[in-house]
């Protein structure tokens, strides 16, 4: 059924009203990386690579936590569409609990492992020496940044989209001081990024305790079952992000093994797609909450609607994204300081960048919907797909030797693979479930 003018101005307001603070909270995690980017990109070489080097191995284990926000917005939001608040309070702490144990095991696992993680990535040398350094300091403030996550995810769940902004930009802000005083000021190098990046993440962490833990009144006592249940919830979600990790992951490989040349440009494109992608996972978040909410409630109506708007939303924001690039195009090699042999191919991968834009914004829309839904164990299964989807294209542009555009065509190919085995779920009506 079509949305009347007065139902779409109606979800109109209730998606910009989540999605814009959203916005602003998604862009500051991503502008953490674009400031250490180009703080460090004035740097001798090869600390520009080795931060892509080492950044790419702590996407992979900050991305496949991220459960902890995605699994705690959707729980937490079908208890407040349930009525059930105390509940919905004691599902956050128990996501807080599991986010500071899952820090923990990540320190004490991957820090002896350091060496040989960069090394698979392709880093030799000194490129590999810095990549440790950068990776191991990083690695003290893993259990903030999944602290972080739980605790936006808490928020968000009770329709907060405001409050993570506020701490988003005070973190990134805090961020860019620290790094200038460390790497530029201080001399430190690319150890001072780590530095920086680490005490703000820390402070934030801080934040959303004293924020849960003091406005809401949350008991600090945990409560093993909800911890256990909880991270049961979010196996399926690791899956779904592991698939999307291993895709990025073996691009970064590919490239590295190209050239340092190839390596620095992917980085950069690596750092704008990322920035565009958190933009647009900005309706998804406000899908999270709201296809949450009302499946709470009981409202399957409601829920539709809404997801069709949204959908109009990320068609919209990605045609809009892409031409921002394209304009701003001739201007991004210059910000990175990047040598006439990295910005011609970052140049070029701009153009996959824009064009691209429109279907991921389809694409992180309807996941964000089908994750409020809680339906997990489809898009486990959709990840699965989609990556043996990718598989091939990679495949070829190593065997051809074809280069960095033939790379991110391939993972154009990935992108519509997700857009068809996101479309095909919304379209129809299992994941339509009701209930607290």
């Amino acid at each position: 059924m079509p949305l009347t003018p007065s139902a779409g101005r109606a979800h109109d307001r209730q998606i910009l009203r989540l999605a814009v603070p959203a916005f602003g909270a998604l862009v500051a995690e991503p502008l953490f990386l674009l400031t250490d980017t180009v703080i460090v990109s004035h740097l001798p070489a090869p600390a520009l690579g080795a931060l892509g080097v080492a950044s790419t191995v702590l996407s992979v284990l900050v991305g496949l936590c991220v459960f902890l926000a995605y699994g705690t917005t959707a729980a937490v939001a079908r208890q407040i569409g349930a009525g059930n608040t105390r509940r919905a309070v004691q599902q956050g702490v128990d996501g807080l609990w599991l986010a500071v144990g899952a820090g923990l095991a990540i320190i004490a696992v991957v820090w002896p492992l350091a060496p040989f993680l960069v090394h698979l990535i392709g880093a030799e040398g000194e490129l590999a020496r810095q990549a440790v350094t950068y990776l191991r300091i990083s690695l003290l403030g893993v259990p903030a940044m999944l602290l972080v996550l739980a605790g936006t995810g808490v928020l968000r769940g009770m329709q907060d989209t405001a409050t993570p902004l506020l701490v988003s930009v005070g973190s990134f802000a805090l961020n860019a001081l620290l790094n200038l005083a460390f790497v530029l000021g201080l001399g430190w190098g690319i150890a001072g990024s780590a530095w920086g990046t680490v005490l703000a993440q820390s402070l934030g962490a801080a934040v959303y305790l004293v924020l849960i833990f003091g406005r809401h009144g949350a008991r600090l006592r945990p409560d093993l079952a909800g911890i256990r249940a909880a991270g049961s919830a979010g196996i399926a979600l690791i899956i779904r992000t592991a698939c999307m990790q291993v895709v990025l992951t073996i691009a970064a490989t590919v490239a590295t093994r190209m050239g340092e040349d190839q390596i620095e440009a992917h980085t950069v494109a690596l750092r704008i797609w990322t920035l565009l992608a958190f933009a647009l996972d900005a309706i998804a978040i406000a899908g999270q909450a709201i296809t949450g909410r009302t499946l709470g409630a009981g409202d399957v109506a409601g829920t539709r609607a809404a997801t069709l708007r949204m959908v109009m939303w990320g068609i919209g924001s990605g045609v809009v994204f892409g031409l921002v690039v394209i304009a701003a195009r001739p201007f991004v090699p210059a910000l990175f300081d990047a040598g006439p042999a990295v910005a011609g191919r970052l140049l070029d991968l701009l153009w996959v960048i824009a064009v691209l834009q429109p279907i991921a914004g389809v694409v992180f829309v309807l996941d964000g919907v089908l994750i409020g839904a809680g339906d997990q164990r489809y898009l486990a299964w959709a990840g699965l797909w989609t990556t043996v989807a990718y598989l091939p294209a990679v495949l070829l542009v190593t065997v051809t030797g074809s280069g960095l555009v033939a790379l991110w065509l391939a993972l154009g190919v990935w992108m519509a693979a997700r857009l068809i085995t996101l479309g095909l779920r919304a379209y129809g009506g299992t994941w339509l479930v009701i209930g607290a």
